[in-house]
């Protein structure tokens, strides 16, 4: 079993950045990030594989958000640059036996962390 932390959150203007952290309790295979808004189905951000030389993002995303891993501290980041008010959702970081885009393929879930993106 593995327990996950995220924290980073808060409330940035548009065009500002924000770093989140997912501490885990024990080493990890693949990690990903999720975000899910009110009303709306939670969607795919970013993945990285046990290595962390591979890499997933969904285009709504991409050249935006980078999805990095410190394994000696069990550790998942997520920086996010250029933040548009369409990004505001609560992000949750999951480990899983399986680098994969499907939130049904990680078995192990943080609380989350609110990101809230002002116009």
């Amino acid at each position: 079993q593995v327990q996950l932390v995220e924290s980073g959150g808060g409330l940035v203007q548009a065009g500002g950045s924000l770093r989140l952290s997912c501490a885990a309790s024990s080493s990890t295979y693949a990690m990903g990030w999720f975000r899910q808004a009110p009303g709306k189905e939670r969607e795919f951000v970013a993945a990285i594989n046990w290595s962390g030389l591979s890499k997933y993002y969904a285009d709504s995303v991409k050249g935006r958000f980078t999805i990095s891993r410190d394994n000696a501290k069990n550790t998942v980041y997520l920086q996010m640059n250029s933040l548009k008010p369409e990004d505001t959702a609560v992000y949750y970081c999951a480990t899983g036996s399986s680098f994969t885009k499907s939130s049904g393929d990680y078995a192990y879930w943080g609380q989350g962390t609110q990101v809230t993106v002002s116009s």
